[in-house]
């Protein structure tokens, strides 16, 4: 709509509300990842609004999301596995991340410049947090395995569009793509690894 401005004043307060949610759970013993995740996520969305001041604040942004993301993976692998994975699915799991995370590293090296390092760290790291989720969705109980998993596949699609719009080519309304695929990953995950350890 062309109101971008109201961006400053609302973008800070989406992640406090799933927050506040977590907060109001009974306690579960991955809570604590799961909040500290969602508030390095806040981190990095506050400091991303300053993104276009200057490259260090979107390297401020990217460590704040990298942290979020191990975060992830470590929530992802302390969670309560109910049947052992199939290996030839998680094996094709497996090589779809590699593929993705070659397949984009290639196109976007040449336009990385000085940073390629940690852009390739942050897509590796990413690509891990996919790989755990997929894991997860063969050994969780269902339907939040599902839940967690379209998730995980919406956080690597939000930040998959905003690393070619801002490195590749500008994409049309790729903030609204970017934001609307951030947030339904946001709550997803937070959903589903709240109803996961819901006690029965």
């Amino acid at each position: 709509m062309g109101k971008e401005d109201i961006a400053w004043y609302l973008k800070p307060l989406l992640l406090p509300c799933l927050l506040l949610a977590v907060h109001e759970t009974s306690p579960f013993p991955t809570k604590k990842l799961l909040t500290f995740a969602l508030a390095f996520s806040w981190i990095g969305d506050v400091i991303l609004l300053f993104a276009d001041k200057g490259e260090l604040y979107f390297i401020l942004g990217l460590v704040s999301f990298l942290i979020a993301h191990v975060l992830f993976i470590i929530l992802f692998i302390k969670q309560e596995a109910y049947q052992t994975p199939n290996k030839f699915l998680f094996g094709f799991g497996l090589l779809f991340v590699v593929g993705y995370l070659n397949a984009m590293l290639i196109v976007l090296f040449p336009s990385l410049g000085d940073l390629k390092i940690p852009v390739s760290v942050y897509a590796f790291t990413i690509s891990l947090m996919l790989v755990m989720a997929i894991r997860g969705g063969l050994t969780w109980r269902k339907p939040m395995n599902l839940l967690i998993l379209n998730g995980a596949f919406s956080f690597v699609i939000s930040d998959s569009i905003l690393a070619m719009n801002k490195f590749y080519t500008t994409l049309p309304n790729a903030s609204l793509l970017i934001m609307a695929t951030y947030l339904v990953a946001q709550y997803l995950i937070t959903f589903g690894i709240v109803k996961l350890n819901e006690k029965k």
